[in-house]
């Protein structure tokens, strides 16, 4: 039962810096800074190769100490930010297979800082498929002409339980 002591609620929208920013005359339209964002893409675009080798590169190094057994506590924290900004630049600059493997081996290594037991060998699957698509010639496929790779990455992730086979939390 509603209590009728209380008027209608209110509804307002909160104005904040931005907001009255966003109403300032003069700008440019939402076509001209679209236009913009993509020109600073297209012009950020030839130096992406050399960056997506770093990140990726970045990303072996945790993995070789991993497999040496020479790995810091923080590898976790290290190989996470690696695999994020693959993920989240990507898809920007054209390389969607890369956000994608990035996406479940993120997905994966949030599982193991959540608990999950540690499984090499589903970071290494991903390290592999990561290999193969900042190749040549699968760098601007797009994730559907590559359905089997991209389900059989899906369904390791999966495999990370968040529970430790141990039974144990």
């Amino acid at each position: 039962m509603a209590d009728k002591s209380f008027p209608e609620a209110r509804v307002f929208s909160p104005n904040t810096r931005f907001h009255a920013l966003a109403r300032r005359p003069g700008g440019v339209s939402r076509s001209q800074a679209i236009a913009g964002a993509q020109a600073r893409i297209d012009e950020m675009q030839p130096e992406f190769g050399g960056w997506l080798n770093a990140e990726i590169n970045a990303l072996v190094e945790v993995v070789k100490c991993l497999k040496s057994g020479a790995s810091e506590p923080a590898w976790i924290d290290r190989a996470l930010f690696h695999s994020n900004q693959l993920r989240d630049v990507g898809t920007t600059m054209g390389f969607e297979l890369v956000s994608y493997v990035a996406n479940t081996l993120s997905m994966i290594l949030d599982r193991i800082k959540a608990g999950a037991d540690f499984n090499l060998a589903s970071i290494t699957c991903h390290m592999d498929a990561l290999a193969l698509v900042r190749q040549e010639s699968y760098r601007h496929l797009r994730p559907d002409q590559v359905p089997e790779l991209l389900n059989g990455l899906h369904q390791i992730a999966e495999s990370v339980s968040i529970v430790p086979a141990s039974g144990q939390k």
